[in-house]
């Protein structure tokens, strides 16, 4: 396979996906993020209660003959882009109504597995005029996996981090592209349909790592580009109409590259962590049989710890994990579930802080 070195890294393709992705080598990139044409199958022009024009999307690359032509389209440009992809790679692609359920289920066909279907809820939409149907005011990304069952990149940790403490869900509540962030040629909308930074923030935060290489077949207003680089991201985009490439060019170029330390954009991922039975927290004298733990950083009931390194609690007796499931009546995890007291503090502690002592005891010595 062709050395990451050898690829065109950070460089805009220019002409047909399709054919451009076919000379990249197999198994060479670690995740895809698609805009495609959406085939919006516009009849007439879009006009606001003034008779202004609204500005939409008119553009020769999104139109198609037939529901068929779009769906061979879709299947090509899917199909080169899941040879290119790695193995343990992903795809994103976002899309309307209009096509999305066409693009998801060709998707599957070729042998993707879906992972989340998320939501991008426009908090400024652009109203409906005519006042026929409801605002369309959301799009949809799917984000699946090459293949089934294959281990693949989620910063969960991260999103979590990012969404204030609270798992992140899949309704994204984000503006689209206003203000000083749209692009502008002679006043009018650079591309008519770029997607906002803060989008593709959460797609390469949630599933790239720094020094992943990022394909985007339909790189348009350089949106993918301009965001990898922000955070350290490796990327290739393809683009054939070459206005838009100029756009793009000059968008990435101006963000200025600065010497920033690779802890900034790497988190540490608890799944790639080396097991830690709660009995390792015994032998290392963190904690001792006969001690007691609580459940709950307020809670009133008690565990106590037995040397075996299980615990009882209410005549409930098994693992950490185990007896924090029956009391809360629903799976969890225990690490996160007990607490310890800290003789000099007084204060209560999740015992998951002394499972990271014993992590960084086995670092240490290997």
């Amino acid at each position: 396979m062709m050395e990451d070195n050898l690829l065109p890294i950070n460089q805009i393709l220019h002409g047909d996906c399709m054919s451009l992705l076919a000379g990249l080598p197999e198994n060479s990139v670690d995740l895809v993020f698609a805009d495609p044409p959406y085939n919006l199958q516009l009849q007439q022009e879009l006009l606001r209660p003034d008779a202004s024009r609204v500005e939409a999307v008119e553009e020769g690359w999104d139109k198609f003959s037939s529901f068929a032509d779009y769906d061979e389209f879709t299947r090509r440009w899917l199909s080169a882009c899941r040879r290119v992809l790695k193995e343990d790679g992903t795809l994103w692609v976002i899309g309307t109504y209009h096509n999305i359920f066409r693009v998801g289920a060709i998707l599957q066909d070729l042998g993707f597995w879906v992972l989340n279907d998320i939501t991008w809820i426009k908090t400024n939409p652009m109203p409906n005029f005519r006042g026929v149907r409801f605002t369309n005011a959301q799009e949809t990304l799917i984000w699946a996996q090459k293949n089934r069952g294959s281990s693949y990149t989620f910063n969960h940790h991260a999103m979590k981090a990012f969404n204030g403490d609270l798992q992140m869900r899949s309704d994204w509540y984000i503006p689209v592209c206003t203000g000083k962030e749209r692009l502008k040629v002679n006043g009018k909308k650079a591309h008519a349909t770029q997607k906002p930074e803060a989008l593709l923030y959460r797609v390469l935060l949630s599933s790239t790592n720094p020094g992943d290489i990022v394909l985007d077949p339909f790189f348009g207003s350089g949106t993918t580009g301009a965001v990898a680089k922000k955070l350290g991201r490796m990327w290739i985009g393809v683009e054939q109409e070459a206005g838009y490439i100029k756009i793009a060019q000059r968008r990435i170029d101006q963000i200025k590259g600065k010497q920033i330390a690779e802890d900034v954009f790497t988190f540490e991922n608890k799944r790639n962590q080396p097991r830690i039975p709660f009995g390792n927290l015994l032998e290392f004298g963190l904690l001792q049989p006969g001690e007691q733990l609580y459940f709950g950083v307020d809670g009133d009931q008690k565990a106590t710890i037995l040397a075996n390194g299980h615990i009882r609690c209410n005549g409930l007796e098994g693992s950490i994990h185990k007896v924090a499931k029956e009391l809360k009546k629903a799976p969890c995890n225990g690490w996160e579930q007990w607490f310890y007291l800290d003789a000099a503090s007084g204060e209560r502690y999740e015992i998951d802080r002394l499972r990271q002592i014993v992590r960084r005891i086995f670092k240490q010595n290997g």
